[in-house]
């Protein structure tokens, strides 16, 4: 039950939570209880739910049990990690004070004070990311999009994009709008005033100009995007790379309809053309090739180098086997990085960096030789921290531990005065025994021990008769440090201190605390060095993503089968034994038959293709398969084929599949409807358009009268390149008047009265849909089948002596007669349709015969 909670009479602890409420506002309070987060009221009663916790009371206020769950502090990230993956936002309480320092200010109540609000898109955490996909948090205003990475600080912004295009292509995992311009699922936010200004003060720069030229609109949601982070990190800034307008890139345009026909980056069971050409070794790799693949590239010049890269190591197996071992296990210098910058960082980031310089510089070694760019990567940035590299090496130990608050980060011999500490620490034994040894002798007592007591501290123990001796007249030589103090009298023993002892006690104890003061303040220098360094890294970390993208774009293509596509000028497009790449790897996962290949070509002169043909013979993944190669091909990868020539496309439509949208009161037909009207309202000469039966979520004769003028218009007007699959045969009479449409069918043969789909295209239209062979296969009950297979001939007997309808005057279909009722098949007809004659005894066949018979000689009168 919810209640609605105030202040009033609260505990201090309590006011201490409503407080950081009112200032976490939507976000859950991971309010910070000694070794526990706790949270309370409804954000008690959420997390209860969301994670599957035991929901129990603690106190009471205004008279109400207040709800309460906890998670443990030292395991808190993995249920951080399930609250974002929710959609949830957490406000991270912490204790600023240890009981000690609260004492000495002479209060019994912990100061606890809000650091930050953990968002889906703020987050740098590991355990709360995807090594695989970015982080991004994407801003929009109106006119103007800016999104950031605040686990690698990547940063880009762009003037005037299509909104749903690009949140199709990033998949951002927060998304901001200014007041006013609605978005499901997004955050308002505000703008701040003199955004260009504020901007620039957040990069520590004078003036954006530097950087690019920014519409006013960019900067608003750059700013916006800075603002929030700023808000969320208590004032932290993380380290973020100079913003990148991208008004001037080229990049293919894909829209959110076409990503989910395709399924670039996520299907069912992981069936998206990313899973199937992964070769990656690294998270950053596997994230460089998915904004590779969301994000093909429109300039010839760009993709022709890419192609460069992958076939210098498609040549030189050797050097690629030599770079992928590099790579294989390299850390992620890019997030570690990012980490550090906000001071949220744990000793396997200090590794990570170290690790990554060490990993690096080998692979600028293995490039030796090579011309520099060739591969995308400029050996200048691998190898340009060589001092940095030494030093982590000498300063960060081998083997770290989970949190820098358990000592042992730096490595051993790297700074004196730290190891004298962690001696004297570590030591305690040895310094121990030396003072018992001394004492013993000096108060001369051989049973002497010095024991550690909770309490007490170090104090020197002793059987009852030597205490009551040395309580009655201290021993000769037992003076000055080592004169004895009586501290506790028992039963059977004595216990003593003296000042040597107490002095011991008080080294030891604050050797510890020493030690770790100490490598906190190596481990601050460390991080110095490292952020003065940081631009140098982050180079360094791109560097290794784009060679591990080329290098796994290399041995994907060693397999066999996978070609260099010629990316020319003119609108060509000239596949030949072409293949859908994820469904080949399916087939080859499941053992099953070697996928067909078929060529397609869709040059000038030829340039629409209409596809006839069952849908169970692959017309589907056919067209999927040709949109596919301009996205591997555009995005720097060789492609599935024998042979490939591909002109530039600017943008692909793909339009495959029925797809409804009921909460948004959209019907089947009208997302398609709408989806068709983006294609012919922004397709051109240079796009390449796959559409799939258009007009069949309608009537008949509105449908074939819809895909008629689709047809016409990419035809006449458009003049795309386009594969358009159908199932109205009439429409191929249309190409006696488009010069430029030819026909293609899948292939189907009948054997033994069964239907083979043979998955290869041909030259011309199909003989007929098969539809009902289909429905066989499916299982619909023979009754069904054969009254089907009567309404076909009749129908098909009608179309054979009737007006066809795409020769009849416009309109096309006004005053059409009713179709005449299909005649009815003769009971001699019926019996033999219905026998099985492979399914029949010798004595069924004999009745049966005898059937027939009778049944004819009842027809003829006889």
């Amino acid at each position: 039950m919810q209640h609605r909670v105030t202040a009033s009479g609260a505990t201090p602890a309590m006011a201490q939570w409503f407080a950081a409420k009112e200032q976490a506002g939507s976000a859950l309070v991971f309010f910070r209880m000694g070794d526990f987060y706790e949270l309370f009221f409804e954000d008690a009663e959420a997390a209860a739910e969301a994670l599957g916790l035991a929901l129990t009371h603690r106190g009471e206020h205004q008279g109400h049990p207040i709800p309460m769950c906890g998670v443990p502090h030292h395991s808190h990230e993995s249920y951080l990690a399930r609250l974002i993956r929710r959609g949830f936002r957490v406000a991270i309480c912490e204790q600023m004070e240890t009981p000690e320092e609260a004492k000495a200010r002479k209060s019994a109540t912990l100061r606890r004070e809000v650091v930050r609000i953990i968002t889906p898109g703020t987050a740098t955490e590991e355990a709360l990311l995807d090594a695989a996909r970015p982080a991004w948090l994407l801003a929009l205003v109106r006119g103007g999009a800016a999104w950031l990475d605040v686990s690698t600080g990547a940063f880009h912004t762009q003037d005037a994009p299509e909104i749903a295009a690009l949140v199709a292509r990033l998949a951002p995992a927060e998304i901001l709008t200014e007041e006013g311009l609605e978005l499901e699922g997004a955050t308002p936010a505000l703008v701040p005033k003199d955004a260009p200004g504020r901007l620039a003060e957040a990069l520590g720069v004078a003036s954006l100009e530097g950087f690019g030229q920014f519409s006013p609109a960019e900067s608003a949601a750059a700013a916006m995007a800075v603002d929030y982070v700023r808000g969320v990190q208590n004032g932290a800034l993380p380290r973020l790379a100079p913003p990148m307008p991208e008004g001037a890139r080229g990049v293919l345009l894909l829209d959110a309809a076409t990503r989910r026909s395709l399924d670039i980056l996520d299907g069912p069971r992981d069936a998206s053309l990313l899973a199937a050409v992964d070769r990656t070794l690294t998270g950053a790799g596997a994230r460089e090739l998915a904004a590779r693949l969301a994000a093909p590239l429109d300039d010839r010049a760009a993709i022709r180098a890419r192609h460069d890269a992958v076939a210098t190591l498609l040549e030189d197996g050797t050097r690629r086997a030599g770079l992928r071992a590099a790579l294989k296990g390299a850390p992620d210098m890019a997030r570690a990085l990012g980490r550090l910058s906000v001071e949220r960082f744990a000793p396997r980031d200090l590794g990570a960096i170290r690790d990554g310089l060490d990993r690096a510089g080998r692979l600028a070694r293995l490039l030796d030789g090579v011309p520099p760019g060739l591969l995308d990567a400029a050996q200048a940035p691998l190898s340009a921290l060589p001092a940095l590299a030494q030093e982590l090496a000498r300063a960060v130990a081998t083997e770290l531990p989970a949190r820098l608050e358990e000592g042992g980060t730096v490595a051993p011999g790297y700074d004196g005065e730290l190891d004298a500490l962690r001696r004297l620490r570590d030591d305690a034994r040895g310094a121990i025994a030396a003072m018992q040894m001394q004492l013993a002798q000096a108060w001369g007592v051989a049973s002497l021990k010095i024991r550690h007591h909770q309490q007490l501290g170090y104090l020197a123990e002793m059987p009852a008769a030597a205490g009551e001796k040395l309580l009655r007249a201290a021993p000769p030589g037992a003076n000055g440090e080592l004169a004895p103090i009586h501290r506790q009298s028992m039963a059977s023993a004595h216990r003593f201190t003296c000042a040597a002892l107490a002095a011991l006690d008080r080294r030891l104890s604050e050797a510890g605390d020493q030690a770790r003061a100490r490598e906190k303040l190596v481990v601050a220098h460390l991080r110095r060095m490292i952020l003065a360094e940081g631009d140098a890294i982050a180079a360094a970390a791109r560097e290794m993503a784009a060679l591990d993208v080329l290098a796994a774009s290399a041995e994907l293509a060693s397999g066999g089968g996978w070609c260099r596509p010629e990316i020319a000028e003119r609108p060509d497009f000239a596949i030949e034994a072409g293949r859908h790449p994820v469904v080949e790897a399916a087939l080859r996962r499941a053992r099953g038959p070697a996928f067909v290949p078929n060529d397609c070509d869709l040059s000038p002169g030829q340039r629409l293709c209409l596809l006839t043909g069952p849908n169970m013979a692959g017309k589907s993944t056919f067209l999927r398969q040709n949109a596919l190669m301009v996205i591997l091909a555009q995005a720097g990868l060789y492609v599935p084929a024998r042979a490939a020539r591909i002109g530039l496309v600017d943008r692909l439509f793909s339009r495959v599949g029925a797809a409804d949208d009921l909460a948004g009161g959209r019907s089947t037909f009208m997302v398609e409807m709408t989806e068709t009207a983006a294609i012919l309202n922004q397709a051109g000469p240079r796009s390449l358009v796959v559409l799939d039966e258009v007009g069949r979520g309608t009537a008949t004769w509105d449908g074939l009268a819809i895909a008629t003028a689709v047809l016409e218009a990419l035809h006449d007007r458009i003049r795309a390149r386009t594969l358009f699959a159908t199932h109205f045969h009439e429409l191929t009479r249309l190409a006696d008047g488009l010069p430029e449409m030819r026909l293609a069918a899948m292939q189907v043969r009948e054997w033994r009265g069964q239907v083979v789909f043979q998955h290869s295209v041909a030259e011309g239209a199909a003989e007929k849909s098969w539809g009902v062979h289909v429905a066989k296969l499916a299982g619909v009950p023979p009754t069904v089948l054969k009254r089907a297979a009567e309404v076909l001939a009749g129908l098909e007997a009608r179309a054979a002596v009737g007006t066809d309808p795409l020769t009849a005057a416009m309109p096309l279909f006004a005053g059409a007669p009713p179709p005449p009722q299909p005649p009815r098949a003769s009971p001699l007809l019926e019996a033999l349709l219905a026998l099985d004659p492979d399914a029949l005894s010798p004595r069924e066949a004999h009745d049966a015969l005898y059937s027939l018979k009778a049944l004819a000689a009842a027809k003829e009168g006889l």
